[in-house]
């Protein structure tokens, strides 16, 4: 069965690349993984949920500026829902491979991203409750979903240490994606945290709370006697850094720098060098 175009693009494939550090930060700290349940959670997650989510907020904005990983988004078409209410199935099916828990949890996150984005209801309108939506379901909850779901015990105590600095790292990360939208989202009748707190807000904010992030990661490895693998994770993140402080210069210059391109390049450089280092931490975790 052949998709259009436009379908394709807009299920935005590439974008779950950028909340994929959630996924192995969760992984580096169980105690014991089955690798079958690791791969299928992978899939159901990256392959299924978060494109789904895309391509359904997607159906509903019908944007015609940038938007996350696409410059010249197509318009979408029926078929894009059709395609993600099918995926959702999908992913629902596969969970229950997982656990019946691991299935009520992708369900809620479903539930909660439809609420989002629904005309109907649409929470991405309010700044704050739509900003604790993303970060409590791509945070903490997709750290319970893989924390519970990829371990061979399932009765290990939750790590609410790692639920917090996940919801954290999301929530340093999703500001600065909304940092250029300003203009279309507020066409749209939409007001993001981004808006609310400003463009140089947005970025004094994030920089909050991966503050507040690595504060929680730095306690919860040392209460592990793991202290290496925060110092892993700090070498990996002077790339990012050296990029943030780089661009927040150029902005706090001239604001129009916000802009596309320099926000997908911000993307990718902190979302390939967070990976990397959970990735890292993960191996250490396994066979160091």
């Amino acid at each position: 069965m052949m998709f259009k175009r436009s379908t394709i693009q807009l299920l935005r494939f590439p974008f779950s690349f950028f909340l994929m550090p959630v996924f192995w930060f969760a992984l580096s700290c169980v105690e014991g993984i089955d690798a079958a349940k690791a791969i299928l959670i992978f899939f159901i997650v990256h392959i299924l949920l978060y494109p789904s989510s895309n391509g359904y907020n997607s159906y509903m904005d019908r944007d015609t500026d940038s938007i996350g990983g696409i410059e010249h988004p197509m318009a979408p078409e029926k078929e894009l829902f059709y395609v993600t209410v099918m995926m959702d199935i999908l992913a629902i099916g596969l969970s229950l491979l997982v656990s019946l828990f691991f299935t009520g949890l992708l369900t809620c996150y479903i539930i909660c991203s439809r609420l989002y984005s629904y005309r109907g209801v649409r929470l991405k309108k309010y700044p704050v409750i739509g900003y604790l939506t993303v970060i409590l379901n791509q945070g903490g909850l997709m750290f319970l979903m893989v924390y519970m779901g990829a371990g061979i015990s399932q009765d290990a105590a939750v790590p609410w240490a790692g639920v917090l600095a996940a919801c954290f790292l999301i929530g340093g990360f999703y500001p600065i994606t909304q940092v250029y939208q300003h203009v279309s989202d507020k066409r749209d009748g939409v007001q993001t945290i981004s808006m609310l707190l400003g463009r140089k807000g947005t970025f004094l904010f994030s920089a909050v709370l991966y503050l507040a992030a690595f504060a929680v990661l730095f306690l919860y490895y040392s209460q592990q006697g793991r202290l290496l693998f925060f110092g892993v994770l700090q070498i990996f993140f002077l790339p990012v850094l050296v990029y943030f402080f780089y661009w927040v210069s150029k902005v706090w210059q001239n604001v129009a720098m916000a802009d596309f391109a320099h926000t997908m390049r911000m993307n990718w450089i902190a979302s390939t060098c967070t990976n990397l280092g959970f990735i890292t931490i993960l191996i250490l975790h396994y066979f160091g």
